[in-house]
């Protein structure tokens, strides 16, 4: 295993996409019948691999080197996007499987991919594979069961609702064999109290405020550096707060954060000005931004982002899809 790619015996973060959940170029933008911003008109006359303006809905890949310098890939969020970043980034990078995969909640731009894990599966006409374990809140799967004369209440966004297919266990008497992902459904707690681990990697859950009605998850990983992943927020809770502050629990070495626009602030995200509070209250020695919207420009912003990390003494940067960041987990 440890020759399958070609980058040798380190762990990496890999960011399959970056932007927020219609993506960049944004299609509402392309179809008025004034011309596109400069943005989305950048994003369809260049290369996406050239682009770092042309953004995929936010997903990582941990590719974690073991110390037996086997690597596992692990993955947060399969989004909409999902089977373009497959073919994008998977084949530049030579990643041969998933081998977990993480969820930080049940949004479409969180969700919506997964019955393409069958394409990183082995191939089984007959589904006779290992499935991949799946880690995500009771919230978000709102039980393994859809029975609605028992839970009547399930709500219709649940993962049980959406893919039914992918989550019950036994076929009913006549049906059919179909191939569809295998997937082995773990409940994680929405507590910084209670770690997991997910293909050997320790997680701690982090709840945060995603809009005042809903709580999501990002994730603090890693031992040598210390990793928090928050892509969808609005408000920490002072105990997530407190975990990733360098003046609470300890500093981090790579916070990566929500910023959905340039301006202005939304009512579930934070934008630009919240996202540059938060960072300097958290203080972590280094800052990648993603879920952006077609209001950033990468380079332009990038300038503005270098002047305002010398000023305050945080680097901080804007992620593009496919930047692969090495770092020692």
């Amino acid at each position: 295993m440890a020759a399958e790619n070609h980058h040798g015996g380190r762990s990496a973060l890999i960011f399959l996409g970056t932007g927020c959940s219609s993506a960049v170029p944004n299609a509402m933008c392309l179809i008025q019948p004034s011309d596109p911003c400069h943005v989305c008109a950048q994003a369809l006359s260049i290369p996406p691999d050239q682009n770092p303006n042309y953004r995929c809905n936010t997903s990582l890949l941990i590719d974690h080197c073991g110390s037996d310098g086997n690597h596992s890939y692990i993955l947060i969020d399969v989004g909409k996007t999902f089977r373009e970043q497959v073919l994008r980034w998977f084949t530049r990078y030579k990643i041969p499987r998933v081998d977990s995969i993480i969820l930080t909640h049940e949004h479409a731009d969180a969700v919506l991919g997964l019955d393409d894990i069958r394409a990183v599966q082995p191939f089984s006409p007959t589904n006779d594979i290992d499935p991949t374990p799946i880690y995500l809140s009771h919230y978000a799967m709102e039980s393994l069961c859809i029975m609605q004369l028992i839970v009547p209440a399930v709500p219709l966004n649940s993962i049980a609702v959406k893919f039914p297919y992918l989550v019950k266990k036994k076929l009913a008497e006549g049906q059919e064999v179909r191939r569809v992902a295998q997937l082995d459904w773990r409940i994680i707690e929405e507590s910084i109290e209670t770690p997991f681990l997910a293909s050997g990697l320790q997680f701690v859950p982090l709840p945060v405020m995603h809009g005042e009605d809903y709580i999501c998850l990002g994730f603090l990983f890693g031992e040598r550096c210390r990793i928090a992943y928050i892509s969808d927020v609005s408000r920490f809770p002072a105990s997530t707060e407190h975990v990733i502050s360098k003046d609470g629990a300890g500093q981090l070495d790579l916070l990566i954060l929500d910023t959905l626009y340039r301006t202005g602030s939304h009512n579930v995200h934070f934008c630009l000005p919240q996202t540059l509070e938060a960072v300097k209250r958290i203080c972590p020695k280094k800052t990648l931004l993603i879920g952006m919207t077609h209001e950033f420009d990468h380079h332009v912003d990038n300038k503005f982002l270098k002047e305002w990390s010398e000023r305050e003494g945080i680097q901080v940067q804007l992620a593009h899809d496919g930047l692969r960041v090495p770092i020692d987990l």
